[in-house]
């Protein structure tokens, strides 16, 4: 076993108001590991992963996440369903009762920071109720080198009890569970959810209000690569789009799959030291890099193994859809020393569209760049929530609505001007349906879309011809190197052209309708990226 110094050393957490607790502090990856196979809370992989159930919630609950509202947020937060407003006194309250739950019981301390640019480090103390919360955090966050816990004094606060429940008639919340940031504590406090992403997420909400507030610095959510010539692309995308998957590219180094900053100095750094990828039908094949860092340290979460064995049963979603693994990045070999990249040149936008009418590649302006980022869409498709049985708009704002506490317009106004300023190419990428709607078309294939954003990566796209969308006015390249020419039109690969053009229509009154809602916020460049319609 893995060993380390530290994990025998004692801390007190009398100053947060946890008393009495038996004090597990900065336990290793593989301490953690046993621990939890142990207590009978996991089970070890056939590659040597951990695998556990976070019980009633597999994944984040929008409802139940909240921001405090004081001083410092009630004039820059926008207010709404997607930042939902909580009280000073009732955080109050519902804290100390937190605290005192996890008073005289075991607990999983763990010192870490996030932001890889030492100019906006932010030290976090996670405080957990169990081992497998802890190594997830273990993974996610930056590690300290042992020499710089010596003195560290964290700046923000994770609190996270699944086990406790909290009263909604009395604690104001929802439900039993709650996710709660609180900017004058500078505590992200977690109850009632053994998600894990509730962790991570708590503390890029915070940094989504921070960097932009008060460091002039763009928060992302999005992964990033850099190429042997030190040129930065960034991926933008939701969940199931192909983030992750299209940034872990052979020919570039990592720099990070999910969360990262853009600064005034025109660099871009990883808030993360880990990825957390959804495995749902994971193959070597398809995605080797992720398939390949499933090993011992790594955290399986609501996966399903194959009959009498610890193999994992990637197709199985009987528990899940969102099954998922955290490991840190060093389980990627081509990384990005530092995670820190220079000189941003692309952009790509990722979209599933389950309707089939995005081309799978289009080059966007200034103004709709800004506009396709405001209104972050994808598509559900059939199967995937009960009730959704056809396919489904989604649109999420920055590609990341439920962790941006401040208006949508603010992020792409700054996305914007660092575009221009860096001279940033920007492209929209279909990974979702070709040739019709999902049960009539087909999903793009992999090898297509990889084959299309090389190109763009390379400069091959540069001097194409290209022709505007006629609803949504994006440029369609008409030839691309390794990519049949007749689907980079969506309409020709449609068995009724007519249906397509009808479709199309009703997509894009389906953008205008989402966008409504921010029309009055944004500036005339952002309102002429809109999409055509009558």
């Amino acid at each position: 076993m893995e060993t380390n110094t530290l994990s025998t050393k004692s801390i007190s957490l009398n100053d947060l108001g946890i008393k009495n607790a038996n004090v597990h502090y900065q336990l290793s990856a593989d301490e953690l590991h046993a621990l939890t196979i142990e207590s009978g809370q996991g089970i070890e992989s056939s590659t040597g992963a951990l695998a556990i159930n976070t019980g009633e919630f597999t994944g984040r609950s929008p409802q139940d996440r909240f921001i405090v509202k004081d001083t410092i947020t009630e004039d820059k937060v926008w207010w709404g369903n997607v930042n939902i407003p909580f009280s000073s006194e009732a955080f109050e309250k519902l804290y100390n009762k937190v605290t005192q739950f996890l008073s005289n019981k075991e607990v999983f301390v763990r010192d870490s920071y996030v932001c890889a640019d030492a100019n906006y480090r932010l030290n976090v103390r996670v405080v957990t109720e169990t081992a497998w919360s802890n190594l997830f955090c273990y993974n996610m966050f930056l590690r300290p080198e042992e020499s710089e816990l010596t003195n560290f004094t964290p700046e923000w606060t994770v609190i996270c009890a699944p086990i406790f429940m909290a009263d909604p008639a009395v604690d104001g919340t929802r439900q039993s569970n709650f996710a709660i940031l609180d900017f004058t504590k500078k505590v992200a406090l977690i109850g009632g959810t053994g998600y894990t992403g509730e962790m991570k997420k708590g503390i890029f909400s915070a940094l989504n209000f921070i960097l932009p507030v008060f460091e002039n610095t763009l928060p992302m959510h999005c992964s990033a690569n850099v190429g042997e010539a030190g040129d930065t692309a960034i991926f933008f995308g939701l969940s199931g789009t192909g983030k992750t998957t299209l940034s872990a590219d052979p020919e570039r180094k990592l720099i990070g799959d999910d969360e990262h900053g853009w600064t005034s100095e025109n660099t871009v750094f990883n808030f993360e030291g880990g990825c957390y990828a959804k495995v749902i039908n994971l193959s070597e094949e398809n995605e080797p890099d992720i398939f390949r860092a499933i090993k011992k340290g790594a955290l399986l979460e609501n996966v399903v193994f194959k009959s009498n064995t610890n193999e994992v049963d990637y197709e199985d979603i009987s528990i899940t859809q969102n099954t998922r693994v955290s490991y840190p990045i060093t389980h990627i070999d081509n990384i990005q020393p530092g995670s820190i990249g220079h000189n941003p040149k692309n952009i790509f936008f990722l979209t599933a569209d389950s309707f089939g009418i995005l081309p799978p590649i289009s080059k966007l302006t200034p103004g709709q760049a800004a506009y396709h980022f405001i209104s972050g869409y994808t598509a559900k498709v059939a199967g995937t929530e009960a009730g959704v049985t056809e396919p489904q708009p989604n649109f999420s704002a920055c590609f990341g609505a439920p962790f941006m506490p401040l208006h949508p317009t603010r992020y792409a106004e700054m996305l914007t001007k660092k575009m221009k300023d860096a001279d940033v190419k920007v492209w929209l990428i279909n990974t979702g349906w070709t040739g019709g709607a999902y049960g009539t078309g087909t999903r793009m294939k992999l090898k297509y879309t990889r084959a299309m954003i090389t190109a763009a990566l390379n400069g091959e796209l540069d001097n194409v011809e290209y022709k505007d969308h006629t609803v949504f006015g994006i440029a369609k390249p008409q030839s691309c190197p390794n990519v049949p020419s007749e689907i980079l039109n969506p309409r020709n690969t449609w068995e009724d052209p007519a249906l397509y053009d009808k479709k199309a229509i009703e997509l894009a009154q389906k953008f205008k309708a989402n966008f409504a809602k921010f029309e009055e916020f944004a500036n005339t460049e952002i309102l002429a990226g809109a999409p055509k319609t009558k």
